[in-house]
C-alpha cells in the first residue's frame, strides 16, 4: 500500500514537472517572438524612418510598448523560469516566481488597448509608403518569421497573459492542498487573472483578427481582408451550379458582415488555399431559396456584382447558409439606417419655439461645428472660441451668445442664450424678423438638414491644388444632386464651397482615392475604405453626365457613406 502511495506521489510530481516545463518551453518561443517583433521589425523600421521616409511616430503607433514587454520576459521572467527548473529536484515549485513577477504583467494593457489603432497604422503605411512595405515583405520572407505575417505575430502578446492563466489553473489542479506552493501560485493566478480581465473584450477581437490574418494568408493576400472593421460570418465548402450545362464545382465562401468572398480552391502542400474569383457587397444582396429537381438543397445569392446559384451539402446546411446571409443583411441595412437618422436627429430633436426655456436642448457637440452656427465665422482658439446656447443648444461664439435669459427648466435662473432665442424669449418678434428675414448666400444651406435629405454624405479627405489635404463633410443632396457640398463638420450651417459635378472627368486613382477633373480644375478626394469609395463613385458617375432622378435615391444609396456621421451626431 505504502509503494501504490509513492507511486502515485511520483505521477503527480510528474504532471507537476510537465505544466512547469510546458511554461519555460513556450516562454522561451514566445521571447523569441517577442525578439523578431522588437529587435527586427521594429528596429529595421526605425532605422528607416531616421532616414526620413515615413515618421518614426508611426514605428512608435505600430508597436506600442512591445520593447518593455520584451525586456521583463527576456531579462527577468525567462531567467528566473529557467533558474528554477535547473533546480526542480530540490525545489519543485514555480508560484513564488510567478506571484513575484505576475504584477508586471498589467502593462500588457497598454499593449492591448492600442493594438486596434497599430494594425490600422500598420496596414495604411503599408499601401502608403514603398520603404515601410519592402522591409516587412524583406524579413517576412526570412525563414525566422515562420511563413507568417508580421500581424500574425503581433497577436501573441495578446494571447500570452490567457496562456499564463490557463498554465497556473491546470497547476493547481495538480498540486496537493497541503503543497508549500500553493499560497503563492493561488496569489500568482489571482494577479494574472486581473490583468486578463482588462483584455477580455480585446482578445475576442483578436481571434476574430487573428482568423481574418488566416483568411489574408489563403487567399494570397487578398486586399482589405485584415481590417479591424471586418468580422467573418460564416465560412465553408459550396458547390456551384455552372449556368449553362448541368454540371457543378466545388467553391469555397468567406461570408463577413459587409461581403462575401466567392472562391475556388487551390491545390497547395501548406494547407487549405483559396482563389478569389469575386466579391459580392452585402448592400443590395439578396438570398432566396431554389428549387431543382436534378439538385437538391439550392439557394440563390445575388449581389450588385454578381448572381450565384448554389448547392448546400444537405438540408441543414442550407438552412444555416440562408439564415447567416438573412441575418448579415438585415444588419447591414440597420447599420446603414443609422446614417440618415442620424443626420436627421438635430431636425427632429430641435427645441421649438413654445418649448425655448421649458425643456433642455441637446447640444450640439464642439467637434460637429467649425463655424458660429448664427453667424457663420469661422471658430479659433484664441478669438473666436465656442459656447453653447443654453435654450436651443447650438454651438455659437462670444458675439452671438452675449445675452441671457431666464430658463424654467432650471429654476427660472439665468442662462446664457444667442440673439435669435433671446429675441424670442423676451418677445422681441420685430428684432427676431429681421434676423430671420435676412437673404442667406449659395452656401448658406445646413450640413444637418442637405444630409438627412441626400443621395450620399460622408466624411472625405479632399485636396487640390491650391489646397493642402483635409477631412471635409461631403454631402450630394437629393434636391440638388449635380452639386458637391464640402462642409468642415456635419453640423456646420454654411458650405466651405460647392463644386458642381455636371462635366467633370471622373478618374480612379490607388486604393481608396479619385479625383475630379475639368480644364485645370483638379478635385482630389480619399475614401476611408475601398466600399466607401465605390458608394460615392456609383453616385457621381452619374452626377457627372447628368443622369440624376431628383425623385428617388440611386442604387438604394440614402445617407450611408460613412459610419462617423453616427458617432459625431448621437
Amino acid at each position: 500500500m505504502g509503494k501504490d502511495e509513492d507511486s502515485q506521489e511520483q505521477i503527480e510530481e510528474h504532471k507537476l514537472y510537465k505544466i512547469a516545463s510546458e511554461l519555460l518551453q513556450t516562454e522561451r518561443a514566445y521571447v523569441s517572438r517577442l525578439h523578431l517583433l522588437d529587435q527586427v521589425f521594429s528596429s529595421r523600421l526605425s532605422e528607416e524612418a531616421l532616414k526620413g521616409s515615413f515618421p518614426i511616430d508611426v514605428v512608435k503607433g505600430v508597436f506600442s510598448n512591445v520593447g518593455s514587454i520584451y525586456t521583463f520576459h527576456s531579462q527577468f521572467l525567462l531567467p528566473n523560469l529557467e533558474d528554477r527548473m535547473s533546480q526542480w529536484d530540490e525545489t519543485p515549485r514555480i508560484g513564488d516566481v510567478m506571484a513575484q513577477l505576475a504584477p508586471f504583467l498589467r502593462m500588457y494593457a497598454e499593449y492591448v488597448k492600442n493594438f486596434d489603432s497599430g494594425m490600422d497604422l500598420l496596414k495604411q503605411w503599408t499601401e502608403r509608403s514603398p520603404q515601410f512595405n519592402a522591409i516587412i515583405q524583406d524579413i517576412q520572407s526570412q525563414e525566422v518569421c515562420g511563413n507568417l505575417s508580421l500581424q500574425h505575430h503581433m497577436l501573441e502578446p495578446v494571447q500570452r497573459v490567457p496562456r499564463y492563466e490557463m498554465l497556473l489553473k491546470d497547476y493547481l489542479k495538480k498540486l496537493p492542498e497541503d503543497d508549500p506552493d500553493r499560497n503563492q501560485a493561488e496569489k500568482s493566478l489571482h494577479i494574472i487573472s486581473m490583468a486578463a480581465t482588462h483584455s477580455n473584450t480585446a482578445i475576442r477581437k483578436m481571434e476574430n483578427q487573428k482568423k481574418l490574418i488566416e483568411i489574408y494568408e489563403m487567399t494570397g493576400g487578398e486586399e482589405d481582408i485584415v481590417n479591424p472593421s471586418n468580422e467573418l460570418i460564416k465560412e465553408g465548402q459550396i458547390l456551384k451550379l455552372a449556368a449553362r450545362n448541368t454540371s457543378s464545382m466545388d467553391r469555397y465562401l468567406f461570408l463577413f458582415n459587409h461581403m462575401l468572398l466567392y472562391c475556388v480552391p487551390k491545390f497547395s502542400l501548406v494547407g487549405p488555399r483559396y482563389s478569389v474569383r469575386t466579391r459580392i457587397g452585402v448592400e443590395g444582396m439578396k438570398v432566396l431559396e431554389t428549387s431543382n429537381e436534378d439538385y437538391p438543397h439550392t439557394f440563390q445569392v445575388s449581389g450588385n456584382e454578381r448572381t450565384l446559384e448554389l448547392q448546400a451539402s444537405s438540408e441543414q446546411d442550407k438552412d444555416n447558409w440562408i439564415k447567416a446571409f438573412k441575418e448579415t443583411i438585415e444588419i447591414f441595412e440597420q447599420k446603414n439606417k443609422t446614417f440618415k437618422t442620424a443626420s436627421k436627429e438635430v431636425v427632429e430633436e430641435e427645441v421649438s419655439k413654445e418649448e425655448l426655456g421649458n425643456r433642455a436642448p441637446r447640444w450640439i457637440r464642439d467637434n460637429e461645428v467649425t463655424m458660429c452656427m448664427k453667424c457663420k465665422e469661422p471658430f479659433n482658439a484664441l478669438t473666436r472660441r465656442r459656447h453653447h446656447c443654453r435654450a436651443c443648444g447650438y454651438v455659437v461664439c462670444y458675439k452671438c451668445s452675449d445675452y441671457k435669459a431666464p430658463m424654467r427648466y432650471d429654476g427660472n435662473k439665468l442662462n446664457k442664450v444667442c440673439k435669435d432665442c433671446f429675441f424670442i424669449l423676451t418677445g422681441r418678434g420685430d428684432a427676431e424678423e429681421s434676423v430671420c428675414g435676412k437673404k442667406k448666400g449659395i452656401l448658406e444651406i445646413e450640413a444637418a438638414h442637405v444630409s438627412g435629405n441626400s443621395l450620399l454624405c460622408g466624411f472625405l479627405q479632399y485636396g487640390d491644388r491650391t489646397k493642402t489635404c483635409q477631412r471635409l463633410w461631403c454631402v450630394i443632396p437629393q434636391h440638388d444632386a449635380l452639386v458637391l457640398y464640402l462642409y468642415g463638420a456635419p453640423q456646420d450651417v454654411k458650405a466651405l464651397c460647392t463644386i458642381p459635378l455636371l462635366g467633370y472627368q471622373l478618374e480612379e486613382e490607388f486604393p481608396y482615392s479619385f479625383r475630379l477633373c475639368q480644364s485645370k480644375s483638379i478635385h482630389c478626394f480619399t475614401a476611408e475604405s475601398e466600399e466607401a469609395k465605390q458608394r460615392w463613385l456609383r453616385v457621381i458617375k452619374k452626377a457627372v453626365i447628368g443622369e440624376i432622378d431628383y425623385q428617388a435615391p440611386i442604387d438604394g444609396v440614402i445617407a450611408n457613406g460613412c459610419h462617423d456621421v453616427s458617432s459625431n451626431s448621437s
